[in-house]
């Protein structure tokens, strides 16, 4: 296991898209030995670009401008899109690659969409380790785009 853990690293330094779409999968989804492989991830104070609102506000339109502004200086950029989950399919129910599809050929940009699995922080449960991954890629810019704190239907039902 630790050849393939390795190769990933690798893979995310040297800005592999299909690494990194690969070990964020196993990272979500708690693949066997994920925590041993994120420690062998190198430690980076890159920053991060947090874009939150309500549904319809505008994040995608601002993101998709920050992402050809970046295009525009020849830099790399890494989003993560995390969406409320389906209730059906537990993945993510807006998909902002879609609404992001002008860049989805471009090789200097990365979109990941993800679920927020439930969780009513508005963010995946795996988020942090999601981003210590993106930090390990070669990109200029890391934004993360949210809904932000998403309310169960039952948590906002009264009681009668």
């Amino acid at each position: 296991m630790q050849g393939i853990w390795n190769d990933l690293v690798n893979g995310l330094k040297g800005g592999n898209l299909k690494a990194l779409a690969r070990a964020i999968s196993l990272v979500e989804n708690e693949y066997e030995d994920y925590n041993a492989f994120l420690k062998l991830l190198p430690f980076s104070d890159k920053k991060i670009i947090g874009i939150t609102g309500p549904p319809g506000a505008g994040k995608s339109t601002i993101v998709d401008c920050l992402i050809n502004e970046f295009i525009a200086r020849q830099q790399k950029i890494g989003v993560l899109c995390v969406d409320p989950s389906s209730p059906y399919t537990k993945g993510a129910l807006l998909g902002d690659r879609i609404r992001m599809n002008n860049w989805f050929n471009n090789p200097d940009v990365f979109i990941r969409s993800l679920a927020s699995r439930g969780d009513t922080g508005g963010l995946h449960p795996k988020i942090i380790e999601i981003t210590d991954l993106m930090k390990t890629a070669p990109f200029d810019h890391i934004i993360i785009e949210t809904v932000g704190a998403v309310v169960s239907a039952e948590l906002v039902e009264p009681n009668l």
